[in-house]
């Protein structure tokens, strides 16, 4: 069972449901230690004070708040403790709202929230309650001292708590230098739209996660396998640059159509290895 990473109550109205927080990620990081390239000894990294310059230890070390130049709040672990104690084991969901109406830009960070001793009924019904609507719970939950926005999700049997950004740290679009004038402007031609369409059609297919996969890190982690394997720490082989032709006129139009045939081509290769592959059946005799 994975470790979790919180326990308290997620409530509604007066409705309280004990849960327990686990992590829905599951991380596929290759960590590379930092080496002295003359004798690969690790490298360390040193707190030291930038006025002595001689290393503080970690008993020393408190967290402070620069207000104004060279000017601190110092905040003890007992401090950020008290400001959080009114929420510190409460995940209160505040509002309802219908489950679509959230851009996919506030999503951050996915939890599972399973049920904790004597919660099961309360969980079923929230979870049941919420897919019937069509609904999810917007919340507030601290984690590791911070306060995070969150989405209370159904997901199968289960109940998901998304972290959501505040509105406060995205970036509007506007503030971008964006192609916003009517399309009209960009001289897109009806049948340079109809084309793409073609090819959007064409590439469409239903998602399944497990399809897709972390292409660099397979390959990064067999060239790894293959140097322990040889024995050898390095190589100085120079990977061949793709060259990438540029121009200033795009061709729309050409491109768009070879890309539809191209699409059209992989998919009848496609369907010719199927049938290859497929065992033809034999008819049985009459008796």
């Amino acid at each position: 069972m994975p470790h979790a990473i919180w326990k308290g109550h997620i409530s509604f109205g007066l409705v309280n449901i004990p849960v327990v927080l686990y992590s829905a990620e599951k991380p596929n990081d290759l960590h590379f230690k930092l080496l002295d390239s003359k004798n690969l000894a690790k490298i360390h990294y040193q707190r030291v004070n930038e006025d002595t310059g001689k290393e503080v230890t970690w008993d020393n070390i408190v967290k402070g708040y620069e207000y104004d130049d060279g000017q601190y709040v110092v905040l003890t672990n007992e401090d950020f403790d008290e400001v959080a104690s009114k929420n510190l084991k409460l995940i209160e969901i505040e509002d309802f709202i219908p489950k679509d109406s959230i851009s996919f830009v506030f999503f951050e960070t996915p939890y599972y929230l399973l049920p904790d001793k004597r919660g099961e009924k309360g969980y079923v019904l929230l979870r049941e309650i919420l897919s019937k609507t069509k609904k999810i719970g917007i919340a507030r939950v601290m984690i590791r001292s911070r306060q995070y926005l969150a989405a209370i999700i159904p997901y199968g049997d289960a109940v998901v708590l998304n972290i959501i950004r505040y509105a406060h740290e995205l970036k509007k679009p506007k503030e971008f230098e964006l192609p916003d004038k009517e399309i009209a402007s960009y001289k897109i031609s009806k049948k340079e739209m109809e084309i793409a369409q073609q090819l959007v059609e064409s590439m469409t297919t239903s998602w399944k996660p497990e399809h897709y996969k972390d292409e660099y890190h397979d390959a990064l982690l067999k060239l790894i396998d293959e140097r322990a394997a040889s024995g050898k720490q390095s190589s100085h082989k120079k990977s061949k640059k793709v060259a990438v032709k540029q121009t200033n006129v795009v061709d729309f139009m050409e491109l768009l159509k070879k890309s539809v045939q191209q699409k059209k081509k992989t998919a009848s290769k496609d369907v010719t290895h199927h049938d290859k592959k497929s065992p033809t059946k034999k008819k049985g005799k009459k008796h």
